[in-house]
């Protein structure tokens, strides 16, 4: 993978973008975490049998969860984005803030951090324990005593935090550069290329339906980066997992057991991207991509947590159903944090920033 130039960040140039298609990938990926999250873990078979042929389709409380209850999916996504725009508003390193950011996340999970620097440690609601990854919770462990972080982690739980990265970058920014950046910030947790890699290819794909691009579009500027920005062999699963979804795709809305036979459950990141690609390009709109999302045997919450990002991106808040949106646990929170991003944005257009300093 191409190696960051720190710099890079600090002279992408901001200004302002369609803030509601920012709140759409917000909201809509915490919605379809919310959804899918009390069917995590449930075979295709007894999610038919509890909820129907189409599958759970709108909130419950199975499982422990309350209705519209996040994970650790949205609650990272969160503290991704703070560390980000706190990074954007200091004219610091995205890495090093957001690392310091998931330190504050691994505090709200009974994590020993000494120290807590941003705003959302200290939002009780966060600190609810919903299933957290086990590889995130170990990295950040070896990270809050100042050791590396070192596995061959290919899990989804790189791949599904990262769509922030995209929302913060400037639209014209080039894709390595976003690429590149969302594939680190993976990586802080994630070392296998698989866990790493499709959380690069997710951020160019946000972007590029913030700009307006189709997902067939952005989809081919993902595999571009992918290919542009990582070598053949250690591309090739998420490149081949990639092409799957496409297949998979092609006809119609494959049925739960075909999406688990080509695409597998979602565990790991090529396979949570995968399902959530195919999901968004079959799909007639964002309801349904979002349901057939979660609809398998498999991490639902996470490929839902995608698909929502995806296609909340692509649609806007309007295309989220209101019954999701009326119900969604820390909702104000990411309309708070949306807002920041339109604030920041904005603000550096206005004054032409184009590199690091105060207010850029």
């Amino acid at each position: 993978m191409r190696t960051s130039d720190r710099g890079v960040w600090g002279n992408i140039v901001i200004d302002l973008i369609d803030t509601d298609r920012v709140r759409g990938c917000l909201l809509a990926g915490a919605a379809g975490d919310a959804l899918g999250a009390p069917v995590e873990f449930d075979s295709w078979s007894r999610i038919e049998h509890d909820f129907g042929s189409r599958g759970i389709t709108g909130y419950t409380a199975q499982r422990g969860f309350g209705f519209g209850a996040i994970t650790d999916d949205t609650q990272m996504t969160l503290f991704t984005l703070e560390g980000l725009l706190r990074a954007r508003e200091r004219g610091t390193d995205p890495v090093d803030e957001v690392r310091t950011a998931y330190l504050d996340w691994f505090a709200t999970q009974g994590g020993d951090v000494p120290h807590r620097t941003g705003e959302l440690v200290h939002d009780r609601r966060l600190h609810a324990r919903r299933a957290p990854g086990l590889t995130c919770l170990s990295a950040l462990e070896a990270l809050a005593v100042g050791k590396a972080a070192v596995n061959d982690s290919k899990g989804c739980g790189g791949v599904m935090r990262v769509a922030p990265v995209a929302l913060v970058a400037e639209p014209g920014a080039p894709d390595w550069a976003i690429f590149t950046l969302a594939a680190e910030l993976a990586r802080l947790t994630h070392h296998h290329p698989s866990g790493f890699l499709p959380a690069g290819v997710l951020a160019v794909m946000v972007r590029a339906l913030l700009g307006t691009a189709s997902v067939e579009q952005a989809l081919d500027a993902g595999l571009t980066s992918l290919r542009e920005n990582a070598g053949a062999e250690e591309r090739a699963e998420t490149e081949r997992a990639l092409h799957d979804a496409v297949a998979s795709a092609r006809g119609g809305t494959p049925p739960p057991g075909r999406i688990e036979q080509h695409l597998g459950g979602g565990w790991t990141g090529e396979s949570a991207l995968a399902i959530a690609v195919c999901a968004a390009l079959c799909a007639s709109d964002l309801r349904d991509g979002v349901r057939v999302a979660v609809n398998h045997s498999g991490d639902s919450d996470s490929t839902g947590a995608i698909a929502g990002n995806l296609l909340g991106a692509r649609d806007g808040v309007a295309a989220i159903p209101p019954e999701w949106l009326d119900r969604l646990e820390c909702r104000d929170l990411v309309e708070k944090l949306a807002e920041q991003v339109a604030r920041v944005r904005g603000r550096a257009a206005l004054r032409g920033c184009s590199g690091p300093g105060p207010g850029c």
